[in-house]
């Protein structure tokens, strides 16, 4: 076997500093006023492995999400939708599991509904209080059974410390949990953002495969807090690829319980920007993670565009070079295959002049420029392999006809990841 295949990498992802903001410990009990917990109810046989979730809010919370563009969207989205209807966007509760989606089920939404109604009895709060989210194998029945048997332990079970076993719980073929959170000050309170994620397969630019789940002690407006998670998805979810399929399930879920105190955010001002900048911080430290965790990857990739004419041109540039099959095997196999950037760069969806284009291929071991107005140029390919052996490589791409900017995210695609698909249900 090829040692690269075998080779351990850390999965850790530096996180991205910035005034003002600190990262604590937590996930999504790091803000006050939230409970998690997890365990295994038997939906996964391997006993050690959690695959029953549950989140509460101490006091009503409310929520905003966004879900899959995929037309083809799994039982727990449409009860999700519809519970957030009925509440005008306030809940208290959410409950998830993994190893089986509930999706293309004749009885999906009624075991939806029903994992709903089993928390909210043991939480003793209504059913449409409850949101409900699940990942696993796609057209499977989802036995409720078991979620019955063990929906009491699980609510008693619920503590600060919680987030962990919920964080394992959501696992699918994903290697490590993945959480994050940051701390800030809003009026003189000290406010909190945190969250947890799973997905490491199926996973595509504009709402990815992703269970995502984000708490914030934060007082804010339910559009407030719509119009935040929209905009910041926008430049972090929906700039990931791992291998070009959008999945069924997709969620991204924020809860707000306002029990820091600060004064409402109503309004555009200068409290929803620090309260957009710390969200912005943990979905991207997330979306990181779910990179940097791709099904068999070994390395996190990282396509950031500078000089582009709009956003909207830098965002569909560094998409393209971040989800081209081509350039994902090049960056597994170490080779400095700058023509399959430029390909990429040239096929993006979005008008500009290739010959001005430039590319540079960057790590912690170094950078190394390989394409120069449109055209390769002379480089050390020992310089090049050097830095393509570091496990964050960043793909630098400057289009050199404006001043926006873009990053998309990635992961390289390898030998592992056709093997963990090749047998997913086994």
């Amino acid at each position: 076997m090829d040692k690269r295949v075998s080779k351990e990498i850390s999965k850790e992802v530096s996180f991205e500093q910035a005034e003002g903001y600190v990262y604590v410990e937590g996930g999504i009990c790091a803000a006050g006023g939230y409970q998690a917990n997890g365990l295994n109810c038997g939906l996964n046989p391997v006993r050690e492995k959690n695959d029953l979730a549950l989140l509460v809010s101490e006091v009503p919370a409310r929520a905003a999400a966004v879900y899959t563009r995929n037309k083809v969207k799994g039982a727990p989205i449409l009860v999700c939708r519809d519970h957030l209807e009925k509440t005008g966007n306030t809940v208290k509760a959410v409950i998830a599991n993994s190893k089986n989606a509930n999706t293309c089920n004749a009885d999906g939404v009624e075991k939806a509904e029903k994992m709903c109604a089993l928390a909210a009895k043991a939480l003793q709060i209504k059913a449409e209080e409850v949101l409900v989210a699940s990942t696993g194998v796609i057209g499977e029945i989802l036995p409720i059974e078991p979620v019955e048997r063990h929906i009491e332990e699980l609510a008693a079970g619920l503590s600060r410390s919680g987030h962990l076993e919920a964080a394992k719980a959501i696992m699918t073929t994903d290697t490590v949990k993945k959480e994050a959170a940051v701390e800030f000050e809003l009026d003189g309170k000290r406010c909190r953002v945190g969250g947890m994620a799973k997905g490491s397969g199926m996973i595509c630019p504009n709402m990815a495969t992703t269970l995502n789940f984000i708490t914030t002690d934060c007082q804010i407006a339910a559009d407030m807090l719509q119009k935040a998670l929209s905009e910041i998805v926008q430049v972090t979810y929906n700039c990931l690829s791992i291998d070009g399929d959008t999945s069924t399930n997709d969620m991204v879920l924020v809860l707000a319980n306002g029990v820091s105190g600060n004064e409402e955010i109503t309004a555009e001002n200068e409290a929803y920007r620090k309260f957009r900048k710390a969200l912005y911080l943990v979905m991207l430290h997330l979306t990181k993670m779910l990179a940097k965790d791709g099904e068999g990857a070994t390395k996190l990739l990282e396509c950031s565009v500078s000089g582009a004419p709009d956003e909207k041109t830098a965002q569909a540039v560094a998409k393209s070079v971040i989800s081209s099959p081509l350039l994902k095997c090049a960056v597994f196999g170490e080779d400095a295959n700058w023509g399959r950037v430029l390909c990429a760069v040239g096929y993006a969806k979005a008008d500009f002049e290739i010959d001005k284009v430039g590319v540079c291929i960057s790590s912690k071991n170094g950078q190394v420029e390989v394409c120069r107005e449109g055209a390769g140029i002379p480089f050390s390919e020992e310089a090049a392999k050097e830095v393509l052996t570091a496990d964050e490589i960043t793909i630098l791409v400057d289009l050199k006809q404006g001043s926006a900017e873009s990053r998309a995210f990635g992961c390289d695609l390898t030998y592992d990841y056709v093997k963990i698909n090749g047998d997913y249900r086994s």
